[in-house]
């Protein structure tokens, strides 16, 4: 029988917001299997790591910071939250551990996942399902690193560590403390099965073109791929991409500089494959543009990809996560009825975009579960299956529904 409990506090100091927390757990703490935990980048790691050990009678403990804070079945925590998720199951198995990642993020993060089964005593088992958290920058190769291992047997769903601002301050939670340049990996074997989803909020907006050339980063066998996109059917990747948006990034075209915040309804996308007819796309965020015309992005694109223009609007975005964590309900083996709670990440940069309507979000995944506990995250990158393949992608939206 799995038992889930949410817990939810917010202050701008550390130990008052533990303080919030202890209250308003009223002695509900005690045994769990696993313990995450999400938190505004402004508080004490350590602080939480020892009212976690403190508090539950576990090690394997994952999470680490979110932008502005963290949301539950309580709502949104806000800035300065805290949130944190128990998952009590005496009939599963679950472990947690965390690694820097190095120069070869992919060794890296096989290491992780083998010292995971360890803990979790199911050294070369297959789980049910990974859970991950990340700094950003190298989540390709961690996956890749994660799929020698398991290949795509198994869905390996998370988020990337985000902060405030995006000025790096992002850190990442494991059974030892906090890490600042690492990862964190779990492996669950949950007694009362899982269900996941993973979607954008996003739809086409007619324009698309192909990739001609990249700058190459860590590539897949036999594929040449990279974070910035040199040009598209041949002209400067940000002249046709500026094109494509109508024009929105004129000034900064000619001067470079960032524009995430500018491109958040624009993403790029990459058609994946089809569900019952409908397109799947996996999620792109352009976030600088170079001198040169080059376009840098978050998450790695391969050269003779076709790139499609996407377009989003604020009411799509508070919907979708609801949806998202209905359609991983719907997946448990006992069906939605079986739901205990769950995980939810949500892009970093759709909760900016989102702004004061975030609250809806937290009311509609609530609503998608039933009123049962969840904690909910907001990264700045996102992991997930899609069409049975694990993959790294942006302004995407994830959801793991655990069953009694």
């Amino acid at each position: 029988m799995v038992s889930i409990r949410s817990f939810t506090a917010a202050s701008e100091t550390t130990p008052e917001a533990l303080a919030r927390l202890e209250a308003n757990m009223n002695g509900q703490a005690g045994t769990a299997s696993l313990v995450c935990a999400f938190y505004d980048c402004a508080h004490d790691d350590a602080l939480i790591h020892e009212f976690i050990t403190g508090h539950f009678s576990t090690v394997a403990i994952l999470g680490g910071t979110s932008c502005n804070g963290a949301m539950s079945q309580n709502g949104l925590g806000g800035s300065g939250s805290i949130v944190l998720l128990a998952i009590d199951d005496p009939d599963g198995d679950y472990g947690t551990a965390a690694v820097r990642l190095e120069a070869d993020a992919a060794a890296s993060a096989e290491q992780a996942l083998h010292a995971a089964l360890a803990n979790a005593g199911c050294a070369g088992e297959l789980p049910e399902l990974i859970w991950i958290y990340q700094a950003p920058g190298q989540e390709e190769a961690v996956i890749e690193g994660l799929r020698r291992v398991v290949g795509d047997r198994c869905p390996i769903i998370g988020g990337s560590s985000a902060d405030n601002d995006v000025s790096g301050a992002w850190r990442q939670l494991g059974p030892d403390g906090a890490l600042r340049d690492g990862l964190a990996v779990g492996v669950l074997f949950s007694s009362g099965g899982i269900g996941y989803a993973f979607q954008g909020g996003y739809e086409p907006g007619g324009e698309s073109g192909i990739v001609t050339a990249v700058e190459s980063g860590a590539a897949s066998p036999g594929e040449r791929a990279g974070r910035r996109i040199l040009t598209i059917d041949g002209e400067p990747a940000a002249d046709v991409y500026d094109r494509w948006i109508g024009g929105v990034l004129h000034e900064k075209r000619q001067a470079g500089g960032n524009v995430l915040a500018d491109t958040t309804m624009y993403p790029l996308g990459m058609d994946v494959g089809k569900i019952e007819g409908i397109s799947q796309y996996l999620l792109v965020h352009p976030d600088k543009i170079l001198a040169d015309g080059s376009l840098s992005t978050f998450a790695s694109v391969a050269e003779g990809a076709r790139l499609y223009n996407m377009r989003g609007e604020r009411a799509r975005l508070v919907e979708r996560a609801g949806k998202v964590a209905t359609a991983a309900a719907a997946t448990l083996p006992g069906g939605a009825s079986s739901l205990a709670g769950g995980l939810v990440v949500y892009c970093g940069g759709c909760m900016l975009a989102v702004g004061d309507e975030m609250p809806k979000v937290a009311q509609a995944v609530t609503r998608s579960f039933n009123g049962m506990p969840f904690a909910g995250c907001f990264t700045f990158g996102e992991q997930g299956s899609l069409l049975d393949r694990n993959v790294h992608g942006n302004l995407m939206i994830s959801a793991v529904a655990f069953g009694r």
